[in-house]
C-alpha cells in the first residue's frame, strides 16, 4: 500500500473520531499557512547543502559529509514522535530501506525533539535508520524550513495532551515543515518534496526513483 493510501485511510478515521469544530479549525489554520508560502524560502533542486553534524537515537555524532562520502543521502524531516503523519511516513521509508541500500543511499530522519523521545520514535516505529535529534531547529532552520505553530493550533494540541516542553526543551512551537531531500554526493539537491501541509508527505517511491535517475 502507497504512504498516500495509508494517510487517506487515516484521514478518514480522524474525522470519523474527531469533532467537526476541531477539524474545521485544523482545516483552517492549514489553509492559513499554506498561504504563507514557507516553502519558497527552503532549500531546492540544485543547491548545495552545506555541512552539519547532529546527534542519533543512540547518542552517537553523525556528520552530512561522512554519510555522503558512502552513498547518496536521503534526509526526512518530521514533527515529532506525536505526529500519526509523521510516523506513517518514517515506517513507510523504513520499509523501502532495503530497496535505498541498493544505490548505496543513507537514510536519516531530522526533528527537533530532544534525544529521548527521539530514541522513543525509532523504537516505537522499529526503525533501523538513524533518526536525528535537531534540538532548538538549527539543520532546520539552515535548510529554510522553519514555521510557528499557530496559536489555537498549540492550544488544541495541548488540549490533546502534547507536551511540547517534554518533546523539545522549550515551548518555542516552532516545527520544520514535512520535507524529504535526496543530496548527491556533491552535496547538491537532486530531489526535495516540501509542503505547508503537514497530511501530505512524500512517497517513498518517488524518492527511490530520484536515486535511480541519478545512476542513469
Amino acid at each position: 500500500m502507497s504512504l498516500k493510501a495509508q494517510i487517506d485511510a487515516y484521514n478518514v478515521q480522524k474525522e470519523a473520531n474527531l469533532p467537526a469544530e476541531v477539524l474545521a479549525l485544523m482545516n483552517t489554520t492549514n489553509e492559513e499557512l499554506i498561504a504563507q508560502h514557507v516553502k519558497d524560502n527552503a532549500l531546492q533542486v540544485g543547491q548545495k547543502v552545506e555541512n552539519f553534524s547532529l546527534a542519533n537515537h543512540r547518542g552517537d555524532t553523525v556528520e552530512l559529509t561522512e554519510l555522503l562520502a558512502k552513498g547518496p543521502v536521503i534526509i526526512s524531516f518530521y514533527r515529532g514522535g506525536w505526529c500519526p503523519y509523521c510516523n506513517l511516513e518514517l515506517k513507510a521509508l523504513n520499509d523501502y530501506l532495503p530497496k535505498f541500500k541498493t544505490h548505496n543511499a543513507q537514510l536519516v530522519a531530522v526533528s527537533p525533539q530532544l534525544p529521548d523521545e527521539t530514541l522513543s520514535t525509532a523504537q516505537k516505529n522499529e526503525l533501523e535508520f538513524d533518526v536525528l535529534s535537531d534540538v532548538s531547529n538549527t539543520v532546520a532552520n539552515q535548510f529554510g524550513l522553519l514555521f510557528t505553530l499557530d496559536e489555537r493550533i498549540q492550544s488544541l494540541y495541548t488540549g490533546f495532551g502534547i507536551d511540547f516542553e517534554n518533546y523539545y526543551g522549550d515551548k518555542s512551537f516552532k516545527l520544520p515543515l514535512p520535507a524529504t531531500y535526496v543530496i548527491n554526493q556533491d552535496g547538491i539537491i537532486t530531489y526535495a518534496f516540501l509542503s505547508e501541509d503537514y497530511t501530505l508527505r512524500a512517497e517513498p517511491e518517488d524518492v527511490l526513483n530520484a536515486l535511480q535517475a541519478e545512476n542513469i
